[in-house]
């Protein structure tokens, strides 16, 4: 079996592709690496710079090593193999967008610490029960969720209450699954 790439190697090929630095560069993209990156390793924490990060498309296991990233707002996480968002602390106070679709995740533990989450795809993922899903009316700033594809999504869309449900769980959004959320309350302003 194949070792899979090092962040520390994906930059330097990033670096030699791009012809400069990583850890100056707001927006690095170290997605579809081949072999795969499995762990995002302490190599992360040079990227001080950065305000976008895509690792999508890897085979990452855990979010990790976080803490060089001071600047991050996008952070993207699609089409690996992480199943909990615990290693977000370290982003907490900057991240405002989170892209975690197609991934493993059942439990939203650890998402509260995103204090300006504004945007968080994870559509097909594993949430399956309203008491996970709550989790996310910890996030003050919340305004749009893409959760299409999970569980929790099919049963009550299949059901037909999924949107009046979710809507009225979390109060602020203003898209749910790429639809503007329309309150009863902002039809009755006219």
């Amino acid at each position: 079996m194949s070792k899979g790439t090092t962040i520390k190697e994906a930059l330097g090929k990033w670096e030699e592709k791009n012809g400069c630095k990583a850890s100056e560069t707001e927006e690095v993209k170290l997605f579809g690496q081949i072999p795969p990156i499995e762990k995002m390793d302490a190599s992360l924490s040079t990227l001080a710079a950065c305000t976008k990060l895509s690792l999508s498309t890897n085979a990452i296991e855990k979010i990790a090593n976080l803490n060089g990233l001071k600047h991050l707002k996008i952070l993207s996480l699609g089409r690996n193999n992480i199943k909990s968002l615990t290693g977000l602390e370290a982003v907490g106070d900057t991240l405002e967008e989170l892209w975690i679709s197609y991934n493993y995740i059942e439990k939203l533990k650890g998402i509260n610490v995103l204090k300006k989450l504004k945007v968080l795809y994870m559509s097909n993922n594993s949430v399956k029960d309203w008491g996970e899903f709550q989790k996310l009316a910890d996030l003050p700033c919340l305004e749009d969720l893409l959760f299409v594809g999970n569980p929790l999504e099919e049963k009550h869309s299949g059901e037909g209450d999924w949107r009046d449900q979710a809507a009225k769980r979390l109060g602020r959004l203003k898209k749910l699954d790429g639809v503007p959320v329309i309150r009863e309350e902002e039809e009755n302003e006219d």
